[in-house]
């Protein structure tokens, strides 16, 4: 079998850089290696697997090479004298034992989290008063309450650290919300600094909102409802990310000034910046993540959570991390039997063929299936669903129910470029709409049109993630402004030529979705089969739909992508059960 491999431009040129602080002349197949090695890192790996190439024809960029055996390859590498042994030299390159070459930077992170991880796991958090901690337990969560959301609140409160994991619906935001009232508890305890943080500023803002929403309800004081903290801010904006660096005002050297850090959503938070989370908390302080461990992982490299998980699962039960694990089961928004809990499941389980069975023949009316259209249907095909989708919120009569009625229905994409991508989506929905009469897209800036800011503006107090519409505004004369939600319920307007970078929003890509909900889904699958189409994009898509989701793809594409479980190559996992053993 022939490796295909598409070498970019940065991987050639890191190829060529660090050719040149070897002694002597560099060999081809020790340059394909080192580019291979900044390959993975684009596709979302920590490290590159030797094992994985080793005797393998590769073909990069049309030019075939067969590459020796792995111990060849080993024997290479080791002799290098840009190649570290296990990181111990700091060279560009790290050679682990496990025949893994990582450049240096992601072997650091690795190395430092697993090691700071570890020692919160096992570590006890510090004056607790357990009489306290006992009589609240009773009383936020009565005996009707879920037995794991108590067993997670109790863990978060005795350790340093704790994950709670579960689908949406599960109960982790209202887990966490009584978490923080049993912190606040606890004598003298209401001085103490709690940070929460999210990846991106939507899941950031829609967190603030449901922490305000739940603690309303607790069976607490006042004074504990009010001492609950409810801003919520972007991890880089927590860590104070200097400019658009990957630089931060906190580190190890400059530590958070937090007692506990919440950080939700955490499944799409990639290594290097979980990373620089945990090196920059105080030894004593306390961590909580929030995530779903099926979810899709971050776009950048790593799947921290995944990883997490799977070290703390059955095969290590005296590991420090399986004491900090929480996975809750049961699920509030989702009735039993309902048809997009059903399909999660299968889907989950690689079900292919019963997953598609439901999806063809539940009749709930909640799941619906059909082919994916050919290019020359897809704009007839698309019409009517988009019709139907869109005129509530192109009619509505203020840009709050805009904003209402344009979240209870999306596209969702696998893919960003291409007839079956955001690109051509999006132009596709703008010509259906502007035939109905329902948009007149004559320039950029249009009456309706969706906007997804794609990038952190601080100034403007605006996120990546964060949606907005434009309206006219009858405080500026009718003039076209960009609205957004806040978190306190209601809206802001900003002039357009102010927008950060933005992107049109009718379609957005599975990965952007993360962190949203909508009521209903119509998610599009590309007729080509891809390595970007797994079973965790699919569960993330579907996920996103609190009443109903729509799924046009071919049978073929369907079925490889409930078996195609995503794999990346890392090695967080053996470090944290190594040093756990050590």
């Amino acid at each position: 079998m022939t490796l295909e491999f598409q070498e970019r431009a940065i991987d050639r040129h890191f190829a060529a850089f660090i050719g040149k602080l070897t002694d002597g002349e560099v060999s081809e197949i020790f340059r394909v290696v080192i580019s291979l090695a900044s390959s993975a890192v684009g596709r979302g790996n920590l490290c590159l697997e030797l094992a994985d190439i080793a005797g393998q024809m590769v073909r990069v960029n049309g030019r075939e090479l067969l590459l020796p055996q792995l111990d060849f390859l080993l024997d290479m590498l080791g002799k290098s004298p840009i190649v570290s042994l296990n990181g111990q030299h700091h060279r560009p390159l790290v050679l682990d034992s496990a025949g893994r070459l990582y450049l240096y930077r992601y072997w650091r992170n690795e190395h430092d989290f697993a090691e700071t991880i570890l020692h919160k796991a096992g570590a006890v958090a510090q004056n607790i008063d357990e009489a306290t901690l006992q009589s609240s337990l009773k009383r936020l969560f009565p005996e009707s309450a879920d037995e794991l959301q108590k067993k997670a609140a109790t863990v978060a409160l005795q350790r340093q650290f704790c994950l709670i994991s579960g689908g949406p619906g599960t109960g982790k935001t209202s887990t966490v919300v009584r978490i923080l009232a049993l912190l606040l508890e606890q004598e003298g305890r209401k001085k103490q600094r709690i940070a929460m943080a999210a990846p991106t500023g939507k899941a950031a803002a829609r967190l603030k909102v449901s922490v305000n929403s739940i603690r309303q309800s607790l069976d607490c004081t006042d004074g504990v409802k009010a001492a609950i903290p409810d801003d919520v801010v972007t991890i880089q904006r927590l860590l104070g990310a200097i400019s658009d660096s990957t630089l931060f005002r906190y580190s190890a050297r400059n530590q958070l000034p937090f007692d506990t850090v919440i950080i939700d959503e955490a499944s799409m938070v990639a290594l290097p910046l979980m990373s620089a989370l945990v090196a920059a908390l105080k030894p004593n302080s306390r961590l909580i993540l929030l995530g779903d461990k099926d979810q899709l992982s971050s776009v950048e490299p790593g799947a921290v959570l995944g990883d997490i998980c799977h070290a703390a699962g059955e095969e290590n039960p005296i590991s420090p991390l399986s004491s900090s694990l929480i996975v809750l089961e049961k699920n509030y928004r989702f009735q039993p039997g309902s048809g997009i809990a059903e399909l999660s499941r299968a889907v989950n389980a690689g079900q292919e063929s019963e997953a598609l069975a439901l999806l063809k023949g539940h009749e709930s009316g909640t799941l619906l299936w059909q082919p994916s259209p050919d290019r020359a249907e897809l704009r007839n095909a698309l019409a009517t669903k988009v019709f139907e989708g869109y005129q509530g919120y192109l009619e509505a009569p203020s840009p709050e129910k805009a904003l209402e009625q344009f979240d209870r229905f999306r596209i969702l994409c696998a893919l960003r470029e291409g007839a079956y991508g955001v690109s051509g989506l999006n132009l596709l929905v703008e010509n259906i709409l502007a035939r109905k009469g329902l948009i007149a897209p004559s320039t950029i800036f249009y009456a309706g049109r969706p906007v997804l800011v794609t990038v952190n503006d601080y100034s403007m107090r605006l996120f990546n993630g964060d949606t907005g519409i434009l309206f006219p505004d009858p405080e500026k004369g009718g003039a076209l402004r960009v609205f957004f939600s806040t978190p306190t319920g209601g809206v802001r307007s900003i002039p357009p030529e102010r927008l950060p970078v933005h992107e049109t929003a009718y379609a957005m890509t599975i990965h952007k979705s993360q962190g949203s909900e909508f009521e209903r889904v119509l998610m599009l699958l590309p007729p080509v089969d891809s390595e970007l189409l797994t079973r965790e994009l699919i569960y993330t898509g579907l996920t996103r739909a609190k009443k109903s989701v729509e799924i046009w793809a071919d049978e073929d594409i369907f079925y490889s992508l409930v078996r195609n479980k995503t794999e990346r190559n890392s090695g967080l996992r053996e470090a944290l059960c190594r040093n756990k053993q050590q």
